[in-house]
């Protein structure tokens, strides 16, 4: 599908968009205010650091903590699990809502979204099972909500699940939009003649939305299909002189072979004008041989035909194929953008479903209340972001992406943005978005805090590093930064000769984003909190976040001695474990919020071990299902397409 090469450059502002909401907590003055001022702006920021160099304390002081947040309130789960009164509680309707919402968004719509990429059969079937499994999820919490008392007031969850429902709602009533009008137009033409009503061909076109065979078109395209049995021989010939190249090239050193001269191009034109060589290859289609240009292309070429007008009129036939192009090339563009847009919010829905899961789980467990909202959000949102760009690293491993080129591959076709470019545009509008927000709670006149001014600091740092990244991956720039280069060849010379890129230019090798993700990691890693395994826990994802950062540098540097050169997946098995480290760091650092060190503090399971457990269990679980989805797309593109063989380039 078309769409799904322009999928990711769409959800970059979808992605970009959760990073509105982060508000991070802010420190308080020290001794430069007073005691009163201080104690007010602990309040409205929920922090309570006092001096940061004094050393971390070890166990929790509940006098201490009472001084600067409210009680910690009653929950969902503290009345279902914790209640000693005796009143008839009801969380098995909660753990249904949960299974059938967790079904509907990570079971029943991803395999959808594959399920459409290759315009299968069953697409329609797990439309239906979705929307099943949401009703089924809405009622067991309507009567969940009926039987038990509203414990989170003023909470959002419920009008935001409602929103992620609708724009559903909106790309199903899209569906059966299309749906309708390819019936209208299957009727059309039946009535009309050009087609002629067969169950099969109704199914493919109506349901299945897969073009019939082109009919009742001009002579000069009945011919397409080539009667000539020679594509297996084409294949073993364009199999035989790849192989022959990479011989050849194999038997030189790598360093002769970049010291090879390049042939000048000849540039001088021919005397035949460009129009006349285009008339007649107009009005002699059938001299050109066709060439297979993919494994699933059927050999093809146009018909011999005989124009009345002659050659005469060419000028004029390819003036009218100019306009009509242009205004093709047009409409090509806008499905372009509507397939585009109508795929990535349906992939977005995907990412919706895991914001409104930690949503729910805060407003089960009586989180993100008072004085600590603040806080909570950022490391809940931030977090988030850094488990999804890991999952997102993980699915490139494995080879999601690779039409674009972002699976540490070339691209088959096409000229795409790099996929650091697409990190660094996230970065640059992360930081240029949280560089003001982290005033965010401040009134005017007040002074800067020692852990905005950190916090600030760093969203610079991902504004400006952005921006290097983005002027890195481009080829303009790149060609700007070259010029010095080019001046010194000789002028009678500089319209002719072809200069012969390095080895080095085929592929991306931009460190800004992992150099950013890596700073913030040995940052945060010494970033000072209240107790001390508070700042463990800290330290933990922070150097997770830091080793990302190290392995995704050695993947630049393996790939930078031998970039890509085949349109397959790479895998470097670097990637690998940079996406798990960043996935699990992502993780621990939602586990780190304020609420849930305490909480853990309180009950006894402030250990570290348990922590990261936890996290590496979860990400491994969320790796797995990744690999399943993306390993049932693959399956399916592969019973869709004509086998294409491999062999070996080493």
């Amino acid at each position: 599908m078309r769409a799904q090469r322009h999928v990711l450059l769409f959800l970059v502002p979808a992605f970009a968009a959760a990073l509105a909401f982060a508000a991070p907590s802010t420190d308080d003055f020290g001794s430069a205010i007073t005691s009163s001022q201080e104690r007010a702006l602990v309040r409205r920021h929920g922090d309570m650091h006092e001096n940061m160099h004094a050393a971390p304390v070890i166990e929790l002081n509940e006098t201490k903590l009472l001084m600067y947040h409210q009680p910690t309130p009653p929950s969902y789960y503290t009345i279902d699990f914790e209640d000693d009164s005796g009143a008839p509680r009801y969380p098995g309707f909660m753990i249904l809502h949960i299974l059938f919402m967790s079904l509907a968004f990570f079971g029943a719509l991803p395999v959808g979204i594959a399920l459409r990429s290759v315009k299968h059969a069953w697409h329609g079937l797990t439309v239906v099972l979705f929307w099943a499994f949401v009703v089924l999820g809405l009622a067991s919490n309507g009567i969940y909500r009926k039987l038990t008392p509203d414990m989170y007031e003023g909470q959002t969850h419920g009008s935001q699940g409602y929103f992620v429902l609708f724009v559903a709602a909106a790309i199903s009533a899209l569906d059966l939009i299309a749906l309708g009008g390819r019936l209208v137009s299957y009727i059309r033409s039946i009535r009309s003649g050009e087609e002629s009503f067969t169950f099969k061909s109704c199914w493919n076109t109506v349901v299945l939305d897969r073009e019939a065979p082109v009919r009742g078109v001009g002579a000069e395209y009945t011919g397409l299909a080539s009667e000539e049995p020679e594509e297996p021989e084409d294949y073993e010939t364009v199999e035989l002189k790849a192989r022959e190249v990479e011989d050849d090239g194999a038997a030189e050193p790598i360093h002769v072979r970049r010291a090879q001269s390049v042939v000048p191009i000849d540039s001088t034109p021919s005397p035949r004008s460009s129009t006349e060589d285009h008339a007649q290859w107009a009005n002699n289609a059938p001299r050109h041989a066709a060439y297979p240009q993919d494994a699933s292309s059927d050999h093809t070429m146009f018909e011999r035909t005989h124009s009345q007008r002659g050659s005469v009129h060419s000028d004029e036939t390819l003036q009218d194929n100019v306009h009509s192009s242009l205004k093709f090339s047009k409409i090509a563009i806008l499905k372009m953008i509507g397939r585009g847009t109508f795929a990535t919010v349906e992939r977005t829905l995907v990412f919706a479903g895991y914001f409104q899961l930690i949503t729910g789980i805060v407003i089960y467990t009586g989180g993100c209340r008072q004085n600590y909202t603040n806080g909570c959000l950022a490391h809940l949102i931030k977090g988030g972001i850094f488990w999804c760009y890991g999952l997102a690293t993980f699915g490139r491993f494995l080879g999601s992406f690779s039409e674009l080129g972002w699976a540490w591959n070339r691209a088959p076709s096409g000229n795409y943005p790099s996929a650091e470019f697409t990190e660094s545009f996230v970065i640059f509008l992360y930081g240029i978005t949280n560089t003001w927000m982290e005033r965010f709670g401040a009134h005017p006149g007040d002074p800067f805090t020692t852990k905005e001014v950190q916090h600030i600091s760093i969203a610079v740092m991902y504004w400006f590093a952005g921006l290097i990244g983005m002027a890195i991956e481009s080829k303009r720039v790149r060609r700007w930064l070259a010029s010095s280069a080019t001046a010194a060849l000789p002028k009678a010379s500089r319209s002719q000769e072809a200069v012969a890129e390095p080895p080095s230019y085929i592929a991306s090798f931009n460190p800004f984003p992992a150099l950013c993700i890596g700073i913030t990691g040995a940052a945060m890693a010494a970033h000072f909190q209240e107790y001390l395994f508070q700042v463990q826990i800290h330290q933990l994802w922070g150097n997770l976040l830091t080793a990302f950062a190290v392995l995704r540098c050695v993947t630049y540097f393996f790939l930078w001695l031998g970039p890509p050169r085949s349109i397959l997946p790479s895998r470097p098995p670097t990637e690998a474990l940079a996406s798990f480290f960043l996935s699990c760091g992502g993780l621990v650092f939602q586990f780190s919020t304020e609420e849930v060190t305490i909480a853990a503090m309180r009950r006894g399971h402030d250990d570290m071990m348990m922590f990261l457990n936890v996290a590496v269990a979860v990400t491994c679980f969320a790796f797995c299902w990744a690999l399943c989805i993306v390993a049932f797309k693959g399956w399916l593109k592969s019973h869709s397409q004509r086998t294409v063989k491999f062999h070996s380039s080493a």
